[in-house]
Order: structure tokens, then C-alpha cells, then sequence
């Protein structure tokens, strides 16, 4: 398995020092600055959403985390099919790294843990996540060299922020120790992600492109932060629509109004036959006479034993 500081290659005349990147002078108008500056905005922005502010605090449904993990694998799929096919194409063959980030294989993993081993069949590409696809494909086959903008995108932020996500959505969701479930933010191939980072840049600002295609890729950046606000939306509104979840074994938040089809206990909900949701099922129960009646006795045993211990 090449090492994260060989070339796409993999030759060993082209093995690449991460060291050899540190001392490089730093120019404004180097790609990876005016990236770094053209979508600071946009970057701040996507932080802000409101899913990404609940989800650094931990406040993150496992049924939601599903859904985005879903909408991360299309897009991924999406993301590395236009890679393969541009692997040697000059404006971006210098930052294909596949074996060091490539995320594909690893979501799948992912959907097999959250939902079994028919997950293909139980997943689908959601509106706002199939809009982003779509661009992807666009750009890898007729504007290859905007691939650069998607690419850095999503990988730089995987490789930073998204080692937050990794740690909070484990302990939110009481993940295993072992990393089911969270292996998208998990890159065994890189060894220092700092480093790499540096490294990526410095391919970045030595691919061959004129001001205007920078500033193409910077714009197209901007709209890869878009999609992506766009999917994070998206999973926010369906999060608010979802019932609260289990906490610590017991039974989810359910306060008996509204339609009982929105009951996460509610039997066609979940697919399975059963007596439906308990909250409804315990109110039901407590309308018979005869239960009644055993209640009223109940507590009035309570109050006497109550009354006797006051006096």
C-alpha cells in the first residue's frame, strides 16, 4: 500500500518530503490563498447553519446522522467517479490521491453498520444531495479543471473539521470504540493530517492555471459551500420532524397529540406489525372501567397511607 508521501504515481523518484513543502514561500496569489480568502464567508457560513451548530453539540439524532451519512456517500460516489475519469488529465491529475482520501468505500462500510447488509436497497438520493451530484458530474466532464474546487472542498474539510464531527457523533451517539459507523472520518492512509494538508496545497499552487481559471475555481468553490448549506437545510428540516430519540435505553419523548402515525413506536411506521405506539396504547388501557376502577383504589390507598403518615 503506498505510503501518504508517495505521488498519485506511486514511483519512487517522484516520492514527495512533506518537509520539503514547509520552507516554500507562501505568494497571495498562490490557489490555495485565494481559496483560503474567497471562501472564508462561505465557510464561516456553513459552520452556522443550524444542523452543523447541533451537531458540534452534540444534540444529533442517529436517524438524522444516517440521512447525512447517505447524502455523503452520493455525493462521494459522485466526487470520485469524475476523479477517476480526470486521474490524468494535467489540470488535475497532481492532487488525485486515492488510496490516501477517497471516501467511497468507506461510507459504504458506514450504511452497512446503520442499516444491514441490503442497505443499497434501503437508501435514496435526496433532492438538495442529488442537485449537488449532479454538479459534480457537470464539472468532471466539461469543466474538469473546477474539479479542484469540489476536491478541496470536501477533503481539506474532512481532514479538519470533520475530526471534530468524528469524536462528537461517536460519544453522541455511543458509537463503538472500534469506529463503526464513523469510518468516513477515519483516513488510515494519511499519517499526519496537518502535513498532508500542506502538501495538498503545495500541488495545488503548482498546477499550470491563469488568473481567470483561479478565479473560476474560487467561484466554483463557493458553490461546492452552497450545495452543501443546501443538504445541511435539507436534514434540518427533516431533523424537526423527527421524534426525539431514546435517551440512555428508555423510551423516546412522545406526548400523545397529534397524528399517531408520527409515533416512532407506531407500528406501519417502523414496517412491523405490533400494538402500536405504547403512549397511545397506555391511554387507551386506562379508559376501561375495570382499570379505572383499580386505579381509583389504588390511590386511594395511597391517600390514606399518605394521611396516616403526616398524622
Amino acid at each position: 500500500m503506498p505510503s501518504p508521501l508517495e505521488s498519485p504515481e506511486g514511483g519512487e523518484e517522484d516520492i514527495l518530503r512533506y518537509e520539503e513543502m514547509k520552507d516554500n514561500a507562501v505568494s497571495p496569489m498562490d490557489l490555495s490563498e485565494l481559496l483560503k480568502e474567497g471562501t472564508k464567508e462561505s465557510h464561516d457560513r456553513a459552520e452556522n447553519t443550524q444542523f452543523v451548530k447541533d451537531f458540534l453539540k452534540g444534540r444529533i439524532k442517529k436517524e438524522l446522522f444516517k440521512l447525512a451519512t447517505v447524502a455523503l456517500y452520493f455525493t462521494y460516489s459522485a466526487l470520485e467517479e469524475e476523479m477517476d475519469r480526470n486521474k490524468d488529465n494535467p489540470v488535475f491529475a497532481p492532487l488525485y490521491f486515492p488510496v490516501e482520501l477517497h471516501r467511497r468505500e468507506a461510507l459504504a462500510k458506514d450504511l452497512k453498520y446503520f442499516y444491514g447488509e441490503d442497505w443499497k436497497e434501503k437508501i435514496q438520493c435526496s433532492e438538495a444531495t442529488q442537485q449537488y451530484v449532479d454538479r459534480i458530474h457537470h464539472v468532471g466532464q466539461h469543466e474538469p479543471e473546477l474539479m479542484v474546487a469540489h476536491a478541496y472542498t470536501r477533503y481539506m474539510g474532512d481532514l479538519s473539521g470533520g475530526q471534530v464531527l468524528k469524536k462528537v457523533a461517536q460519544r453522541a451517539l455511543k458509537l463503538p470504540s472500534t469506529e463503526e459507523g464513523i469510518q468516513f472520518y477515519v483516513f488510515d492512509n494519511i499519517s499526519n493530517a496537518q502535513q498532508f494538508k500542506q502538501l495538498y496545497r503545495a500541488r495545488m499552487n503548482a498546477l499550470d492555471l491563469d488568473k481567470n481559471t483561479k478565479e473560476r475555481i474560487v467561484e466554483e468553490a463557493n458553490k461546492a459551500f452552497r450545495f452543501n448549506m443546501q443538504v445541511f437545510d435539507e436534514l434540518d428540516k427533516i431533523g424537526r420532524s423527527l421524534a426525539e430519540e431514546a435517551q440512555d435505553g428508555g423510551f423516546p419523548v412522545h406526548d400523545g397529540k397529534g397524528d399517531i402515525r408520527k409515533c416512532p413506536y407506531y407500528a406501519d411506521k417502523l414496517g412491523t406489525a405490533g400494538p402500536g405506539c405504547p403512549f397511545h396504547a397506555a391511554v387507551g388501557l386506562a379508559r376501561q372501567p375495570l382499570v379505572q376502577l383499580v386505579l381509583a383504589a389504588c390511590m386511594a390507598v395511597a391517600a390514606g397511607a399518605a394521611a396516616w403518615y403526616i398524622l
